[in-house]
């Protein structure tokens, strides 16, 4: 009887093993569920900006591909990053981004230590072998907003309240000012540096002292709407960012330059469940739809959407570039020749403002 019982014990595991291992496709479904993916922000999920943005498209993730994630606001671009990553390795997590650029040296470090997860960075350039970093060509959409609020104003003075003095903000500020003087070559663009991506109440302020310069558009580098709630507050007009923000500053708000995060973040997952991600650098732009420029509002002025139309269509096709020349520095000199167009590298280490920026960057 002892050895009939035990026949039967083996038959039942034998059973069940078949049952759990014979069909691969509910298995890998499986695994896809028990997938752990870890976000790390800058700022708070509701700031209605860029960490916003990034949440949207962790939920648009979970959604599409079941998976479960995990994340972490307002960490600070420093040592403190390494704890978080690592904390969120130990909750299981295969897959962790990271948002902001100064957690970039950080999270290559730690990199090292995991080398079976996968890793990827926002708007940095370094790799590891199992690190990537990741971003949109967000200067384009910013050169289309620059055309709707060079068409707008009608002092010619424009603000633009900025975070930081790296490449990436005065690329953008750039190609903004690029995009305004192609429709209104006497207008300026002035700076004002807050240094801080989340604070509204100094995004705020830095844009008034702006506004009381006598400029009538402020645009932004900025997380939050303080600096469109304030052109609200004195009747000027507003470029935002990161999302359409329509509704946070109604009688200001003509336009955002946008991200979609979405579709990155579900390819990339995929890619790890499904055994074939590698590390890259990636840098889409309009045509990829990772960035784009907001709806217009009916405060945009008369004839921008057929402008913006024409110059989104020969961006997307490749006939027109944003930092093609000839291009001329704050000082008047060429700085991109006839004919010539600014690499990858070159814009990703940009350190100098183009003609009608009124500014300084700091080296």
């Amino acid at each position: 009887m002892l050895k009939k019982s035990i026949y039967l014990m083996l038959a039942v595991v034998l059973g069940l093993s078949m049952v759990l291992t014979g069909c691969g496709g509910e298995k890998a479904s499986n695994d896809v569920n028990d997938m752990k993916v870890g976000f790390i922000y800058v700022g708070p999920i509701g700031d209605g900006g860029w960490s916003y943005s990034h949440n949207e498209g962790r939920l648009y993730l979970e959604e599409e591909l079941g998976v479960e994630t995990i994340y972490k606001e307002s960490v600070p671009e420093g040592p403190e990053v390494e704890k978080v990553i690592r904390d969120m390795i130990d909750q299981g997590a295969e897959v962790v981004f990271a948002t902001s650029f100064g957690y970039m040296d950080y999270m290559a470090k730690v990199s090292k230590d995991y080398p079976d997860v996968a890793f990827l960075h926002c708007s940095g350039y370094r790799t590891t072998e199992n690190m990537g970093n990741y971003f949109g060509r967000i200067y384009e959409p910013r050169y289309l907003s620059g055309i709707v609020a060079g068409m707008k104003t009608k002092t010619n003075k424009i603000g633009y309240v900025a975070a930081y003095e790296i490449p990436e903000v005065v690329r953008g500020i750039n190609a903004f000012t690029l995009g305004v003087r192609s429709v209104n070559p006497e207008a300026e663009v002035e700076v004002r540096w807050t240094h801080t991506w989340y604070d509204p109440a100094k995004e705020k302020e830095a844009a008034n002292a702006l506004l009381d310069e006598g400029i009538d558009v402020i645009a932004q580098h900025q997380d939050t709407a303080g600096p469109q709630q304030a052109a609200e507050e004195k009747g000027a007009f507003s470029i935002g960012y990161n999302t359409d923000m329509k509704d946070k500053a109604p009688n200001a708000y003509m336009t955002s330059p946008v991200w979609n995060w979405g579709p990155y973040y579900v390819k990339n997952v995929k890619a790890v469940m499904e055994g074939n991600w590698a590390p890259e650098s990636y840098w889409g732009g309009l045509e990829d739809d990772i960035v784009e420029l907001a709806s217009l509002t009916e405060l945009a002025p008369e004839g921008a959407k057929e402008k913006v139309e024409e110059a989104t269509q020969k961006i997307k096709e490749g006939s027109f570039k944003v930092f093609a020349g000839p291009i001329k520095d704050q000082q008047g000199n060429i700085k991109v020749k006839e004919g010539q167009v600014l690499t990858d590298e070159e814009l990703i280490s940009m350190d100098w403002f183009v003609e009608g920026v009124k500014g300084k960057i700091k080296k």
